[in-house]
């Protein structure tokens, strides 16, 4: 820990790190929340994991057809919103066949993204970074992309908050009051694909759905509001983020991993105390 306070002030890479780390959270804190509220967990896990078919895709086009332009931000863009549209179709329209989609959507992702990652020369080892993430990699330029589609998210989620709360909570009612709750719904799982895409490099496809619902499931022990929940995920997000990063400094351990095991750490403990809590108040009552 001491190493790492000591050496943030001297490297730019570890600077970049814990500002990625940041950039992340917010995303996680605001859609995490909205994610663990409307229980699309397992969705959100289908469209981290098919973004490597984009990934592998974009690297592929890069160094085989000679596409400079094509990078792996873009590949990953577009698999995951491309993913997010399908299963949120085949979702509203056809539930018996929900679960198959997000299985196979899930699926082919991973297998496409191995299979043009190992037939592109010279990329074989991206592999590991892609499956979990080098947040100390992160540039200047990652950092500006990360921030705009930090904005971007945070701004339509705040815009729509009214609409989203309705969604996730009550969409019967929502639609009978007139919303349009199929576009709001297929917006709410646009923006959990950018999310997705934001938190990559930090933690990587693996462990990306842990990072976008675990601060928020803690904070749902402290908070009953969607608002208040979202503030406190955030705030845990920064604390994991930014406490994983210094605690695998040192040691030289995979940050990715790192932040997930103390993110989940202080999910289980808060859950044992909730719980002891709960059965003190029944004792009590």
């Amino acid at each position: 820990m001491i190493e790492f306070l000591t050496d943030l002030a001297s490297f730019p890479f570890l600077r970049n790190a814990l500002l990625a780390g940041v950039l992340a959270s917010v995303a996680c804190g605001v859609m995490g929340s909205y994610v663990v509220a409307r229980r699309i967990t397992y969705i959100a896990g289908a469209i981290s994991h098919s973004v490597l078919g984009g990934m592998g895709a974009a690297r592929y086009c890069q160094v085989v057809l000679g596409w400079s332009w094509f990078t792996s931000l873009l590949g990953a863009l577009a698999a995951a919103l491309a993913s997010a549209l399908v299963i949120g179709l085949v979702s509203l329209r056809s539930k018996g066949r929900e679960d198959t989609v997000i299985g196979a959507v899930w699926a082919i992702g991973m297998a496409a993204g191995i299979m043009f990652i190992f037939r592109t020369p010279g990329y074989n080892e991206d592999l590991m970074s892609y499956l979990f993430g080098n947040i100390l990699m992160v540039t200047g330029r990652d950092l500006w992309l990360m921030a705009g589609l930090d904005l971007l998210i945070v701004g339509l989620a705040a815009l729509f908050y009214n609409k989203f709360l309705a969604v996730c909570f009550d969409g019967e009612f929502a639609l009978l009051r007139g919303v349009n709750v199929e576009g709001y719904y297929l917006l709410l799982l646009g923006l959990t694909a950018l999310t997705v895409v934001l938190v990559l490099s930090v933690v990587g496809i693996v462990m990306v759905i842990a990072l976008l619902t675990l601060p928020a499931a803690t904070a749902g022990y402290f908070s009953r509001r969607l608002l208040g929940m979202m503030g406190l995920s955030v705030l845990f997000s920064v604390l994991f983020t930014t406490g994983g990063l210094a605690l695998s400094y040192g040691p030289n351990l995979p940050t990715g991993a790192t932040i997930i095991l103390l993110a989940g750490g202080v999910y289980l403990c808060a859950a044992f105390f909730s719980q002891r809590v709960k059965a003190r108040r029944r004792a009590g009552g």
